[in-house]
């Protein structure tokens, strides 16, 4: 039992090494902060450790891992008072080739959007997910995913620091 154990622990432990970067990334897009991104992603994996078993045995896991982590954010809006809901983003540096003032503004504005708009918004677009996996990842329809995004953006383009951005939701 006990080397089963250490090899389960291994297994999680390497799959929660190669998971961490993205879940944070969309962590940090859905609560806005660097700590509070980081204590959702802890979060998530403490109850993908609890439910390993399933977990891996998923078709997807990191998509499992990913809605428990959309799903303990929800959490933590249920929770949260009114007056919390929204606050400035910090400043974070900026991947080459990308104008720290247009990220921080876009970054500004996807925080300032409701939760599931916001959760629509990151996970189609900014994770690149389809509709069908948004909606499997936020626990809801593809008619709610195109209609949550699409209030989304349209709050994002209205927003008039973002009139001069042209890539939100280009294209899609």
């Amino acid at each position: 039992m006990g080397a089963q154990k250490a090899a389960r622990d291994e297994e999680f432990r390497t799959f929660a090494g190669s998971a961490w970067t993205r879940l944070f990334r969309t962590a940090y897009l859905l609560a806005g902060d660097r700590h509070g991104a980081e204590d959702l992603v802890q979060q998530a994996l403490e109850r993908a450790y609890v439910a390993w078993g399933r977990v891996r045995a998923a078709d997807d896991p990191p998509a499992y891992v990913r809605r428990i982590l959309v799903n303990e954010h929800a959490r933590r809006f249920r929770r949260r008072p009114a007056e919390q809901l929204v606050h400035d983003l910090p400043e974070r540096a900026a991947p080459a080739g990308t104008d720290p003032d247009d990220r921080a503004v876009l970054l500004a504005a996807l925080g300032a959007l409701p939760p599931r708009q916001r959760q629509a918004v990151v996970l189609r677009y900014w994770e690149d997910l389809t509709e069908t996996q948004t909606a499997a990842a936020m626990g809801c329809s593809v008619g709610t995913v195109k209609s949550q995004a699409s209030k989304g953006l349209a709050k994002l383009r209205a927003a008039s620091p973002l009139n001069g951005l042209t890539s939100i939701g280009g294209g899609r």
